[in-house]
């Protein structure tokens, strides 16, 4: 029998409908990492303030991930992810009327909160939509939009402070992402429901806490908790150390520091997909990622020269890429489908505390200890867990 067309295609248009969601969700929590001079110079922060731009933010986020990704497997998900939209726009409009440093990291908490809703609910939906055979290439091409939404924030961030105005900035993305939340509710509305043989279909009665009873889920939690404070960092303190280091404005030091680390992901996070299905071993292409990768997080900071550190940012892209990739799928292997949502939502939150653990020490110490010291620890850890994971996948297989 054949399938009809619109069905056929249904679960590749859900992707591109969240890709462009997950675009606008991680370019509007990035632009805050590229104004950070503008934000010492109008608003009086002080370096402990501005590690607590990414900390308030990923701490929060990461405290609401595990109800979020609950709620995800429990409420409609199509209505989750629109309503996610809305509410961290909303937050966004706040964030550009801020005139103080309290009134800022408020509206950042607020970000928190509403993007937390968005992602648990958008990873169990593509996996309910795609099988085991197609899992990791849809769920590596919607991580994709994190990058090049990370890309564009790192970049607007500091283009809107140099030329029109952080605060004009946030408005502006603030009633872009509303726009697109009404777009998305009725395109969704519009797409047939999944096949009776989805894990939507047959995901069953739900027990959240059983996914810690999966000794591989454990080493991936922990895995993933270190690789985020790794990335964190790399996220919060690359352009603000590139613009230090070299002397570049806000525009290009938000440029380099983001367009070639997502670029050369963008390439790893397709590839891995792509390895993902076709060799069906998801957790030791995550693995191999992961130590791959850390070597290179160190060399970021390290370096001594621009073409080190350029260098160093597409290692550590292509290599983490693999890892990102099949994260998710990965879970998804050790975990039923009914805690799909718990399970994403979990990883998330491990990953949030570390980084906003990782952004806010490394504004702390960043004069004394050093942020490649730090990342020195954060990278090695990284690759014990990994090495202890791929170690238990093979005995396992």
């Amino acid at each position: 029998m054949t399938t009809p067309t619109h069905q056929r295609y249904a679960p590749w248009i859900l992707v591109a409908l969240l890709w462009v969601a997950f675009f606008l969700n991680y370019a509007d929590r990035q632009v805050a990492f590229s104004i950070l001079p503008a934000l010492e110079r109008d608003l009086h922060f002080t370096p402990m303030q501005l590690g607590l731009v990414g900390t308030v933010f990923i701490w929060i986020y990461s405290l609401t991930m595990p109800g979020a990704g609950r709620l995800a497997d429990l409420l409609p998900r199509t209505l989750m992810v629109v309503g996610a939209v809305v509410l961290w726009s909303a937050a966004m409009l706040g964030t550009g009327f801020s005139a103080s440093v309290n009134g800022f990291l408020f509206w950042r908490a607020a970000m928190g909160v509403t993007e937390a809703l968005y992602f648990p609910a958008a990873a169990a939906l593509i996996a309910a939509y795609h099988d085991a055979s197609a899992r990791s290439r849809a769920l590596a091409i919607h991580q994709s939009a994190q990058l090049a939404g990370g890309a564009a924030g790192g970049w607007f961030g500091g283009w809107m402070a140099d030329h029109i105005g952080w605060q004009s900035g946030y408005r502006y993305l603030a009633f872009t992402g509303i726009g697109y939340a009404a777009l998305l509710y009725f395109a969704l509305r519009m797409l047939p429901a999944p096949s009776s043989t989805s894990p939507l279909a047959k995901k069953g009665k739900s027990a959240p806490l059983s996914i810690f009873q999966s000794v591989p889920m454990v080493l991936l939690l922990a895995a993933f908790f270190f690789h985020c404070g790794v990335l964190w960092m790399i996220y919060a303190w690359l352009p603000h150390h590139i613009y230090k280091q070299y002397g570049l404005s806000m525009t290009q030091s938000g440029f380099i520091a983001t367009i070639y680390l997502q670029t050369s992901s963008l390439a790893g996070i397709l590839t891995g997909g792509y390895l993902g299905d076709k060799w069906n071993q998801r957790p030791l292409i995550a693995c191999a990622g992961l130590l791959c990768s850390s070597p290179f997080a160190y060399g970021l900071f390290a370096a001594q020269s621009m073409e080190i550190t350029i260098a160093c940012a597409i290692g550590f892209g292509l290599t983490a890429g693999f890892f990102m990739a099949n994260v998710f799928a990965s879970a998804y292997e050790f975990v039923g489908p009914a805690n799909f949502g718990f399970a994403a939502g979990m990883l998330n939150s491990c990953g949030g505390l570390a980084g906003g653990a990782a952004i806010l020490t490394a504004g702390y110490y960043r004069d004394t200890i050093g942020i490649p010291n730090m990342m020195l620890v954060g990278a090695g850890m990284t690759m014990v867990f990994a090495a202890a994971l791929a170690r238990r996948v093979s005995v396992r297989a």
